[in-house]
């Protein structure tokens, strides 16, 4: 087992290995302040959605030789439109237009990627591969980060009022379709920015976790986005850290770390008073 010393040491001499911390923070960041926003509005389910509608977009990119942020940005962004579209124009409820489309954007997404298997590797986008980022991985990370921070800054009340109560954002004047789907945009960035750390599977753990973990520790949104963005550096961090000591794929690792934060807040954070609800139920 490599110790922390070694492994420091390890971050001094490779190159690869910074590239891939540098990475995992930048994903850890962002994936905790959207994923705030996404548990705020009861949109877990969206979440699975846009991460997987977005394989064909990844495959077709591959295949055209295009940046696969781009690929992968307009089939997350029309998902999220069919979605809406199904569930306004039927009898059938949001969840059910969401598992009818996003499954068959993820079947549409296997086929184009069996298609171009000669120039991707489905292993590393389903799981993702940290320790293989490049340069250009990194710039674009960097770019949808600041792109996360700037839109939160930005748009920080029209977030917050639309996240606590759509009906009066409306009488406020507020366009909550617009305000949707733009989150939706950014969801489906940060989506694609995450596929090289943990993979379109395990994409919306770290959306999700990290979120509920901060979560059980406050009531204050802005305290929860600084704890989110802290609990999902953490995560993949130390999640980078078994994937580069015991070999494991690096998505798998970090989501497992994330889950046990969560297990550990769920227990003991003040909030969820695990023990006192405990001795209550005993009585």
């Amino acid at each position: 087992m490599t110790s922390l010393v070694e492994f420091f040491n390890a971050l001094g001499k490779y190159d690869f290995l910074q590239s891939a911390l540098l990475t995992a923070v930048m994903v850890g960041i962002m994936s905790g302040i959207i994923g705030s926003f996404i548990i705020l509005r009861g949109m877990s389910l969206m979440g699975d959605a846009i991460s997987h509608a977005v394989l064909p977009g990844v495959a077709v990119a591959y295949m055209l030789g295009i940046n696969i942020l781009i690929g992968a940005s307009i089939f997350g962004v029309l998902a999220a439109l069919l979605i809406g579209f199904v569930a306004a124009r039927s009898k059938i409820k949001t969840d059910t237009s969401i598992g009818v489309v996003f499954s068959a954007f993820y079947a549409l997404g296997f086929i184009l990627i069996s298609m171009a298997e000669s120039s991707t590797n489905l292993h590393h986008i389903l799981f993702g591969n940290i320790l293989a980022v490049s340069d250009s991985d990194i710039m674009t990370t960097a770019v949808v980060l600041g792109i996360v921070i700037l839109f939160v800054v930005i748009f920080y009340k029209e977030l917050l009022v639309t996240s606590f109560d759509a009906t009066y954002a409306k009488t406020y004047g507020l366009n909550v379709q617009v305000i949707h789907y733009t989150l939706m945009l950014v969801l489906t960035l940060v989506t694609v920015s995450a596929l090289q750390t943990v993979g379109i599977i395990l994409v919306v753990a770290m959306l999700i976790t990290p979120a509920a973990t901060a979560f059980l520790w406050t009531d204050k949104l802005d305290v929860m986005l600084v704890l989110s963005a802290v609990v999902g550096v953490v995560s993949s961090i130390t999640g980078l850290y078994f994937s580069y000591t015991f070999n494991w794929a690096s998505g798998p690792a970090i989501v497992i770390v994330a889950a046990l934060l969560f297990a550990i807040s769920f227990v003991f954070s003040p909030k969820q008073n695990f023990f006192k609800l405990q001795r209550s139920v005993a009585k």
